[in-house]
């Protein structure tokens, strides 16, 4: 494919290809008989009734209860799953006013209770709960109040979930990954706990973030959830106030580094693709030290990708995409665009380098264009503006070091002020990854309204909430209607009074990875190239209409993550068939794969996506 080719991908005749539904009679049908056939079980009774996966509570039919040995231990009124949802949500709505120790949520703690008790025992029904609810539940399960979770996570701990591999397993992972009873697993998400969020190092703590992570792949991609695996690894941490913490559930014992750290990652990887030769790992909250290196490590042996670095870094040139388009411009000017990133981080060099390849695509791939591109963008950290000039830089930020000569053209100096440095630059864009909350200062935002855009842009992605950079009541007091808001935790549109709004995107990964994840699943390519991410964000660039991009309006709403997911999976899947990636998923081999028209692709992904309905039970004796 050529480049220009790759980049016309964003033209409006893709917009509205990307859009069209699967409703066409005479596409085939890819249709599973997964979720139709009787379940066969090897339990009755009360066995039954405490397994998570089969137990469907009341909604049990008295054919079920006889069946099944179940007559008499329930009420006698069979409910329907709907009765089932309402008599939770009533529940729901009465049990959380006994708490109120949220983030930004006051109930938010108490609904990550509730929402979890149902999980533990019935887990059809917990997802369609979540499925129904998700843009009012995504946040209590995954950010904002996961990082909460995280932080009391050891006593709040009451039932194992996921597996844990510590340093103290160092040779017993190959044996251990047959300790889990599902023969197969598509998908695991793996944390060491090192960089949770913007909280630091929670240690074994962070279990909480596979465990969130996994339940949107469910939700909004349809992974089937006996086939999801929530890991972590626990090397130790650096955590004083958990390593004298009697309660700690880890190891109480400073991170291994270096050789011996890899070593443990190592023989994880090899365990897990050993009896999973076809699972996908998601890398998430590893400390920007190790987030690189273990990516470039294993991206082109293993079907892994980190999120943090890459999904993040594709949800940004989505929205930067986006941005171009709200400025009333072509997106093929997405390279004109300066910008100021705040942050150099795993997640702010991610976007550094994603959006640099995106720009020299666009310019023509080659060498010039890849430096033009670097031209574009102007880093600082925690020590101000990064140049030529600094010592000891991070290698990964070191491509991004302005040169002496180009700053000092523009009154700039190594180490300049976040505010100095959009004072002089002007810039189109100010993106902040910094997980520094309020950097976007009163002073830094009136210091962007020397913008030479008409409409800039302000990017405050640091989760979770407090960690955002400014909140979107903060730039629009400070510079009115005309700019773009994007953020990495929910906030509400704000009231600009005189019938405008002020709208504030999430900018969340969620739009993507669950996509990603499917999309590589049902393609069967054996890696996540950088073309199948990239696919994928600019899928999510195209669903927005020209009319809701006008408005500011660069991300869609989390209520139809189910659909974005579709499109953005069925992206990936063309992607890898194009790169002569794709070696198929079950009956659909690669030769098959091949012959099918995009609508036909987005058909099969919708087909193998798994949705929450209770399974007819037929027992049968071991």
């Amino acid at each position: 494919m050529s480049n220009f080719s790759r980049q016309m991908r964003l033209s409006s005749s893709l917009i509205k290809r990307l859009q069209r539904r699967s409703s066409s009679a005479s596409m085939r049908s890819f249709t599973t008989t997964e979720g139709h056939r009787p379940t066969i079980v090897h339990k009755r009774s009360t066995d039954i009734l405490h397994d998570p996966w089969f137990n469907k509570g009341t909604a049990f039919s008295m054919t079920e209860r006889d069946r099944l040995d179940l007559r008499g231990l329930l009420p006698p009124n069979v409910m329907s799953p709907e009765q089932q949802i309402d008599r939770f949500m009533a529940d729901l709505k009465r049990l959380e006013v006994n708490a109120r120790d949220g983030p930004s949520d006051p109930y938010a703690l108490a609904k990550w209770r509730i929402l979890n008790r149902l999980h533990d025992r019935n887990e059809t029904m917990y997802f369609q709960v979540l499925i129904a609810k998700i843009a009012e539940y995504a946040p209590i399960v995954y950010t904002p109040t996961v990082g909460l979770v995280c932080q009391n996570y050891s006593g709040l701990f009451r039932r194992p979930r996921g597996m844990y591999f510590s340093a103290s397993d160092r040779g017993e992972m190959m044996s251990m990954v047959y300790n889990w009873p599902a023969d197969q697993v598509d998908m695991i998400v793996v944390t060491d706990g090192s960089r949770i969020l913007g909280l630091g190092d929670l240690g074994v703590q962070g279990i909480g973030i596979s465990i969130g992570k996994l339940d949107l792949y469910v939700a909004a991609a349809g992974i089937n959830p006996q086939r999801v695996l929530p890991v972590m690894i626990d090397v130790g941490t650096n955590n004083e106030m958990l390593l004298k913490d009697p309660l700690y559930l880890g190891l109480q014992e400073h991170r291994l580094d270096g050789e011996e750290y890899i070593q443990v990652i190592d023989e994880f990887m090899e365990a897990v693709f050993t009896r999973w030769p076809n699972v996908i790992v998601q890398f998430e909250d590893f400390q920007s030290k190790w987030a690189f290196k273990l990516l470039q490590r294993y991206r082109n042996t293993y079907r892994m990708f980190n999120d943090d670095v890459q999904g993040t870094a594709g949800v940004a040139i989505a929205g930067l995409l986006g941005a171009v388009r709200a400025q009333g411009k072509p997106m093929i000017d997405f390279p004109k665009q300066k910008i100021v990133v705040a942050g150099a981080g795993s997640a702010g060099i991610g976007v550094l380098n994603a959006a640099r390849k995106t720009m020299a695509r666009m310019l023509g791939n080659n060498e010039y264009a890849f430096e033009s591109a670097r031209s574009q963008f102007w880093v600082v950290d925690a020590k101000g503006l990064i140049t030529e000039d600094r010592e000891n830089v991070d290698p990964d930020a070191l491509p991004f070091a302005r040169k002496v000569k180009e700053i000092g053209r523009q009154g700039l100096r190594e180490g300049a002020s976040l505010m100095e440095v959009v004072q002089q630059v002007k810039p189109d864009v100010l993106l902040g990854l910094s997980a520094v909350g309020g950097l976007f200062s009163k002073e830094v935002l009136e210091a962007l309204k020397c913008s030479t855009s008409t409409r800039p842009a302000i990017f405050a992605m640091s989760n979770p909430t407090k960690n955002a950079e400014c909140t979107p009541e903060e730039a629009f007091s400070v510079l009115g209607e005309n700019i773009i808001f994007a953020s990495g935790s929910p906030f509400n549109d704000v009231d600009l009074g005189n019938g405008h709004i002020g709208h504030c995107n999430q900018g969340n990964n969620m739009y993507l990875f669950p996509g990603i994840g499917l999309g590589t699943l049902l393609s069967g390519s054996s890696i996540i190239s950088d073309g199948m991410l990239q696919a994928a964000a600019e899928c999510l660039a195209a669903y927005m209409t020209e009319e809701e991009v006008l408005k500011g309006i660069i991300y869609p709403s989390i209520s139809s993550i189910r659909d974005i997911t579709k499109e953005v999976a069925a992206a990936v899947v063309k992607e890898a068939i194009e790169e002569d990636l794709a070696e198929g998923y079950r009956q659909m081999d690669a030769r098959e794969l091949q012959k099918l028209s995009q609508e036909e692709i987005v058909t099969y992904v919708k087909d193998n996506m798994w949705s929450p309905e209770y399974p007819t039970l037929v027992y049968k004796k071991d």
